[in-house]
C-alpha cells in the first residue's frame, strides 16, 4: 500500500473553494428507523423529539442530535401527538386501536390509555381540554377529553366533518382551529371551546388538500399549508379573513411556529428549497433550507407532510425527510432564524514570495448586515499550519471589502474570512489559496541505468542543494511488480555535504526515488534512477559417461545413444520461463542450433532431456537464460547463464 506523503497531505490541508457558507452551528441529520411518519413533537424540558410511525405502530423517541433513544411500541396507527403545556405528559392518537395513549415524557413510557372512538387522528389541547378529530372519509368528527376530574370523561359527536381534521390551538387558548384533509376545497373552520362544547365561530377554504396548519403562539392567526396555491396563507382565528401570506413554493405540506412566532413554511419539492424561514408576519425568507439527494434519483430528499417542528426555545428546527429509497431522517436545523451568510474570497491564482498581494472578496445575506461589519482573517502557510492571525477587515457599505498582504512562505497560502455572526445573521466563512513562488533547489540520486548482479548490496546516495530550513530528504524504492508495494527505505536529513544514503539488497528491477518535500521558500523537488536486477541462474547437465577439460572448456562426452539432460535453476516468479538456447561449433565459428522456451516450476526448476538422432564429433553448447519480458514477466533484467560443453561419441 503506498502511504500519503507529508507534501500531499500539505496539499490537501490547504486545498480549499473560492466560495464557502458555514452555518452559526453544526446542523445534524439522523436516519429514523420509520416506515412513515404521522406527527413531530419536541420536548424542551427533556430535550426530545417525539415522531409518531403510523405504519409500524410506534412513536420513537431521539435526543436533540438525533439519536435514537427509545422506541415506544404496541401503538397501532398512531399518528396525531399532542404535548401538555407542561411537557410532562405525551398525548398519542393511536388510530388501530381506537384510543388515545398517555405517556411520560421522563421515563418515555405509557401511563395510561383513554378509550375514545373510531380512528382519532389529530390532537389538540384547548379550553382546558384534550381534543380529538377521529372518523374515516365520509363520517369526521370531533370529540373531547376532559383530564381535570379523578376520571377522564370522553364526549363525541361535537362536529361533522367529511374526514378527521386537522387540529391545533395556541397555548392556553380557547380557540380551536380544524381544517379538512384530501379535498380540492380545504376547509378551515375555528370553534370557541370556552364551554366545552365547541361552537362554529368561524370557516373558510385554504386551498385544495390541505396537509398542515399552525396557530401562532398569541392565538391571533392560523397558518395553513395545502397543495395549492404555492404558499402559505395567514388568516385570523377571529373571522377567519385572511390577512397575509406567507411565499413558498411547489407544493405546500408543512407549517411550524416557534414561541417568537417565527414561522417555518415546509412544501414538498424536489427542484426548490424545502424549507422557508419568516420572521413573524414577514414577507422575505430570513432563511431557506434545501435538503440533499441520499437517494437513487436526481431529485433532493423531500420533507414529510406535516415534519416540521421547532424547540420551544426557538434554537432549533426539526424536519422530518425522506429519499427515493424510503429512508427517513431527522433534520436538526440550527439557529434557523438567523439568516445565512456568504463570504465570497477571490485572491490572486499565484503570487511571488515576499511580494504584497491583494485579497477581496463580499459578503452577502439575506438581511442587511450592520454597517462597519469586521471580519477575522488568518494565513495558512507551511510556517503557519494553525492559521497566522492577520489585522481585521471592515467591510463597506456594499457588503465588499479588501485587504493587502505580503506572504513570507511559500507553496499554497490560504486566505480565510470568517464573520462570527450576531443575533440576526449565522456565522460565514469563506477562503481561497494562492499558490506563492518557491525557489528551486537541485536533487541528485546516482546509479541510474546500471544493472546488477542478483542479490547485489548497492548504496544508493541523494544529494540535496540549497534550502531553506528543511534539510531532510526521503527515499523510496518500488520494486518491479505488482505484488511489491512502493517502500519508505529511509528518511533523514542530509549530512554537511547535502548527502544522505541508503544500502539496498536488489533482488529486482527497482525504482528508486528521492524526495525533499520542500520548505517555506524551496519547492519540492525529486529524482529517481532505475537500475537493473538480474536473476540467478545455474544449467547442470547430467547422463554423461565422463567429462573432460579441453579446448578452453570442460566438455561433457555422451555416447550418441544417450538422451542428455538439462536442469536449469532459476530465481522464481510466478509464470516465469527459462529460455534454452544450442549452438555448434565448426570451423573455428559457433552457430545457433535454435532455442526454445520451457517453463519453470514453483521452486524454479526446468528439465530438459534432449531427443533425437545425435551427431557425432561436434563440439555444441548449451545455456540457459532469462529475457525480460519474453520470459513472462518484466521484473528482472535479462541474464545469460554459462555456457555448459558437451560433445557426442560413438
Amino acid at each position: 500500500m503506498r502511504s500519503l506523503t507529508a507534501a500531499t497531505t500539505l496539499a490537501v490541508l490547504f486545498s480549499s473553494a473560492v466560495l464557502t457558507a458555514t452555518p452559526a452551528s453544526a446542523d445534524a441529520t439522523r436516519s429514523l428507523p420509520v416506515k412513515a411518519t404521522g406527527d413531530i413533537v419536541v420536548d424542551g424540558v427533556h430535550q426530545r423529539v417525539f415522531v409518531s410511525d403510523p405504519s409500524n405502530g410506534k412513536i420513537v423517541v431521539t435526543d436533540y442530535a438525533g439519536t435514537v433513544v427509545k422506541q415506544l411500541t404496541s401503538l397501532p396507527g398512531v399518528t396525531g401527538l399532542e404535548l401538555s403545556a407542561d411537557s410532562a405528559t405525551l398525548y398519542a392518537a393511536v388510530r388501530g386501536a381506537d384510543a388515545i395513549a398517555a405517556i411520560d415524557t421522563a421515563t418515555q413510557t405509557e401511563t395510561a390509555r383513554y378509550a375514545v372512538t373510531d380512528q382519532p387522528q389529530s390532537l389538540a389541547l384547548a379550553g382546558g381540554r384534550l381534543w380529538f378529530s377521529y372518523g374515516s372519509n365520509g363520517d369526521g368528527n370531533l370529540g373531547s377529553v376532559d383530564l381535570s376530574g379523578t376520571e377522564p370523561v370522553v364526549t363525541t359527536g361535537l362536529a361533522d366533518f367529511y374526514e378527521a381534521p386537522f387540529l391545533d390551538a395556541a397555548p392556553g387558548a380557547t380557540t380551536l382551529l380544524a381544517g379538512e384533509p384530501g379535498s380540492s376545497s380545504a376547509l378551515v373552520a375555528a370553534y370557541d371551546v370556552s364551554t366545552g362544547t365547541p361552537t362554529r365561530t368561524a370557516a373558510v377554504s385554504a386551498g385544495s388538500y390541505l396537509s398542515d396548519l399552525a396557530v401562532t403562539p398569541d392565538g391571533e392567526h392560523v397558518v395553513t399549508a395545502s397543495g395549492s396555491p404555492y404558499e402559505h396563507p395567514v388568516f385570523k382565528t377571529s373571522d377567519l379573513s385572511q390577512s397575509g401570506t406567507y411565499p413558498s413554493n411547489t407544493y405546500p405540506n408543512a407549517v411550524a411556529i416557534a414561541p417568537d412566532g417565527s414561522v417555518a413554511a415546509g412544501v414538498d419539492g424536489w427542484y426548490n428549497p424545502d424549507v422557508y424561514v419568516y420572521k413573524p408576519g414577514g414577507t422575505t425568507s430570513v432563511r431557506e433550507y434545501d435538503f440533499p439527494n441520499t437517494g437513487n434519483t436526481s431529485a433532493s430528499d423531500e420533507l414529510a407532510n406535516s415534519g416540521l417542528a421547532w424547540a420551544p426555545d426557538g434554537s432549533r428546527l426539526f424536519a422530518v425527510t425522506y429519499n427515493s429509497d424510503g429512508v427517513y431522517s431527522l433534520r436538526r436545523l440550527d439557529a434557523p432564524t438567523k439568516a445565512a451568510t456568504t463570504i465570497t474570497v477571490t485572491a490572486p491564482t499565484t503570487a511571488p514570495r515576499a511580494k504584497k498581494l491583494t485579497v477581496k472578496g463580499k459578503v452577502t445575506s439575506k438581511v442587511a448586515l450592520p454597517a462597519g461589519v469586521k471580519l477575522t482573517a488568518t494565513r495558512t502557510d507551511l510556517e503557519n499550519t494553525s492559521g497566522k492571525a492577520l489585522p481585521a477587515v471592515t467591510v463597506k457599505s456594499d457588503g465588499t471589502y479588501s485587504f493587502t498582504d505580503t506572504p513570507t512562505v511559500g507553496g499554497k497560502v490560504k486566505y480565510t474570512l470568517k464573520y462570527a455572526g450576531d443575533a440576526d445573521h449565522a456565522a460565514g466563512t469563506g477562503s481561497d489559496t494562492v499558490d506563492v513562488s518557491r525557489a528551486k533547489t537541485t536533487l541528485t540520486l546516482n546509479n541510474n541505468g546500471k544493472v546488477y548482479a542478483y542479490g547485489k548490496d548497492v548504496k544508493f546516495t541523494a544529494h540535496l542543494g540549497t534550502t531553506y530550513k528543511n534539510r531532510k530528504v526521503e527515499i523510496w524504492a518500488d520494486p518491479f511488480g505488482g505484488d511489491k508495494a512502493n517502500k519508505l527505505v529511509k528518511s533523514g536529513t542530509v549530512n554537511s555535504s547535502g548527502n544522505l544514503s541508503v544500502t539496498l539488497d536488489l533482488k529486482r528491477d527497482t525504482k528508486v526515488t528521492a524526495k525533499f518535500l520542500g520548505d517555506a521558500r524551496y519547492a519540492p523537488k525529486t529524482a529517481s534512477s532505475t537500475v537493473g536486477a538480474q536473476v540467478k541462474v545455474s544449467t547442470a547437465v547430467s547422463r554423461h559417461y565422463k567429462t573432460k577439460y579441453t579446448w578452453g572448456h570442460t566438455y561433457h562426452y555422451f555416447k550418441k545413444s544417450t538422451n542428455p539432460v538439462f536442469t536449469t535453476t532459476m530465481t522464481a516468479y510466478p509464470g516465469r520461463k527459462q529460455r534454452l538456447e544450442f549452438e555448434f561449433y565448426y570451423d573455428g565459428t559457433w552457430y545457433d542450433l535454435g532455442s526454445q522456451y520451457f517453463a519453470l516450476g514453483s521452486a524454479g526448476i526446468s528439465k530438459v532431456e534432449l531427443t533425437g538422432e545425435h551427431e557425432t564429433g561436434y563440439r555444441m553448447r548449451v545455456r540457459s537464460s532469462y529475457i525480460n519480458s519474453s520470459s513472462g514477466d518484466t521484473v528482472n533484467s535479462t541474464t545469460h547463464g554459462a555456457w555448459k560443453y558437451f560433445i557426442f561419441t560413438s
